[in-house]
């Protein structure tokens, strides 16, 4: 039976990612980046897809954590005879570091070591590069490991002590304090680095925790869910391409959001509508390299398509190839097709020029400048807007067919409109038309407040003139449209939690032939908690929502992009980043609403020692 989706970890160095199920099997790579075609894809297709597997012969338990806060992956293999500790990571270093130590381009190491009784391990290495399409020929250099030689200059290599053959099996008996390394490899168009075993891969190892815990030290958050806030911020620092800085969706393709269906897309890329949410998470947390380089990548990536916007984008900001599937692979647990690239590239989403402006603007909010070239393109994005505001696009959940009128995407056009007016009252836009912008902004809004408004059912709605709700509208106090204790927004809020309460908490996106059959959307049930946060109820309540949230998380604290319903089990590409933005999000938010609450208090104290006084 083939591993859940909630039942892997990743493990990654900001250039790429490998996923690990708890009984030890790497069923996902992609190397050398994110997007590249993969080496081990078991998790698409349990016979074909290729793995790589350490684990007990027999029947075993295991337990798993990360090393700290890190993203070094501890699993703890307990039989009847003894136990299995197994590392799994990608090794990171310090820049001054990386300039000194000879290492391999793309490295993954795996360490097992025995720490009580006798243990039989099973070992098997089984690469199936380039999606499962080529299976390779594995070549022993004796000392020096085994080796494959990938179509054009990549050679993929896996030094270890253990007695591994040409086929890449072996069983060996572990007795207590027997330590296994296993150093798996991959050069491109440069010499190998063939790595020694012992004393390395242990500093590998300290050094790697010791840098990522510096990293999470630095999460400006001490609020009660720290833990989770934390786990959060490292899975936005492991998605992030450190080269351009891009952040993608999620390091994988074609998880199905609906078990057994057909909702399974390419995430490995990095979407435009994730931009404001994303920033401010970053910027919130005190993380503002991480902001700024992405700031720089979402700047550098929209510059390349001037004046219009893409969907999404691929790591260096081109757009990305057309979708395709690969019909050889059977798919996660039968979900069929699998896909690779991913169609939405060519579809229309006015609200990305809201979410670019808004980050712009909330980057300026924490320090950042605006350049002529910088001012230019916002320029150029808000006459797009005042333009083009009224036609029908495909929307935030990328609506396959033809064009609907969304009111969130219109409540993003104004979102970007407003901003820009801002940014000239503050004079960092001093060239902007703001009058041609004024006027395009009130209109966006009469007809937001006109036609995606249903009087009949005391709601805004999904679209102009519909009769239902979308989990998007939680978004509108966020972006400044409405105060989020309105009379509407209150109103709609009811409407959101009659329609799309899944319970548990969860929320579903909408009702639509599109979701049918599929879970309930993380980050539209966190939104519900950042949106009672912002003041739609009580901050008890707010509270409560977001505990009842974090029950979701895997054992490791990953999320999915979405939740079964009935099991509480993960659901689409993993680990999410949307979702852990929204965590994020709705966090900061909630203990921002705690320390206005507390210093009200405290006014409110001081005001009474005069009358007590007196």
């Amino acid at each position: 039976m083939s591993a859940r989706i909630g039942d892997y970890a990743i493990v990654g160095d900001c250039r790429s990612a490998a996923l690990i199920s708890r009984g030890g099997s790497l069923d996902w790579l992609c190397w050398p980046h994110f997007d590249s075609p993969s080496l081990f894809a078991a998790i698409l297709d349990e016979r074909r897809g290729g793995r790589f597997l350490i684990a007990p012969s027999g029947t075993f338990r295991s337990e798993r954590s990360y090393a700290g806060e890190s993203n070094v992956l501890v699993t703890r293999f307990l039989t009847a005879g003894g136990e299995v500790e197994l590392t799994d990571f990608m090794p990171v270093l310090e820049e001054q570091e990386a300039k000194s130590v000879l290492r391999p381009q793309h490295e993954l190491l795996r360490i097992a070591r025995c720490t009580r009784g006798e243990v039989e391990i099973e070992i098997v290495f089984d690469p199936r590069p380039c999606y499962a399409t080529i299976e390779p020929r594995i070549e022993s250099m004796g000392k020096l490991g085994l080796r494959i030689q990938l179509p054009g200059s990549g050679l993929l290599t896996l030094r270890t002590d253990a007695p591994l053959g040409e086929g890449g099996r072996a069983r060996v008996t572990m007795r207590a304090g027997d330590e296994l390394q296993f150093s798996l490899s991959l050069a491109r168009r440069q010499p190998a680095v063939l790595v020694p075993f012992g004393e390395r891969g242990r500093w590998m190892q300290e050094r790697s925790i010791a840098l990522w815990q510096k990293w999470a030290r630095q999460t400006q958050y001490d609020g009660p869910w720290r833990d989770a806030v934390v786990r959060s911020a490292l899975v936005l620092k492991l998605l992030q391409y450190a080269p351009s800085g891009a952040i993608v969706a999620a390091p994988t393709t074609s998880l199905p959001e609906r078990p057994g269906g057909d909702l399974n897309w390419d995430y490995r890329f990095c979407w435009l509508r994730d931009a404001a949410l994303t920033t401010r998470a970053l910027y919130g947390l005190g993380h503002h390299d991480e902001a700024e380089n992405f700031m720089s990548w979402l700047l550098s990536a929209t510059n390349l398509s001037l004046p219009k916007l893409h969907v999404l984008y691929e790591l260096f900001g081109r757009k990305p190839g057309r979708e395709r599937t690969l019909p050889h692979l059977s798919g996660h647990a039968g979900a069929r097709p699998v896909h690779i690239g991913n169609a939405a590239v060519g579809q229309v989403q006015l609200d990305t020029y809201g979410e670019v402006i808004e980050a712009v603007a909330h980057s300026v909010r924490c320090g950042g400048k605006i350049d002529n070239a910088i001012a230019r393109m916002l320029i150029g994005f808000g006459r797009e807007v005042a333009r083009d505001w009224d036609d029908p696009d495909e929307g935030i959940w990328e609506i396959r067919g033809y064009g609907r009128n969304f009111v969130h995407s219109r409540a993003l056009c104004w979102s970007a409109l407003q901003r820009l007016i801002d940014l000239n009252q503050q004079g960092h836009l001093p060239k902007a038309p703001v009058d041609e912008f004024r006027k395009a902004r009130n209109a966006v809004r009469e007809e937001i407040e006109t036609l995606g408004w249903s009087e009949e059912l005391q709601t805004y709605t999904r679209t102009l003139a519909g009769g239902d709700v979308d989990a998007s509208l939680l978004l509108l106090p966020w972006y400044g449209y409405c105060a989020p204790d309105s009379p509407r927004m209150l109103a709609t809020w009811r409407r959101i939690r009659e329609r799309l309460d899944a319970g548990g908490g969860l929320l579903r996106r909408y009702h639509g032939r599109l979701t049918a059959g599929e879970g309930a959307f993380g980050i539209c049930s966190f939104w519900a908690a950042e949106y009672l946060a912002l003041g739609g109820g009580p901050v008890a309540e707010a509270e409560e929502h977001f505990e009842t949230l974090l029950r979701y998380a895997n054992d490791v604290g990953l999320y999915a992009e979405e939740i079964e319903v009935s099991t509480g089990h993960a659901l689409g590409n993993f680990p999410q980043a949307y979702t852990h933005v929204g965590l994020i999000n709705a966090a900061l938010t909630l203990r921002e609403r705690v320390e206005r609450g507390k210093s009200a208090l405290q006014r409110e104290r001081q005001e009474m020692i005069p009358e007590a006084r007196a």
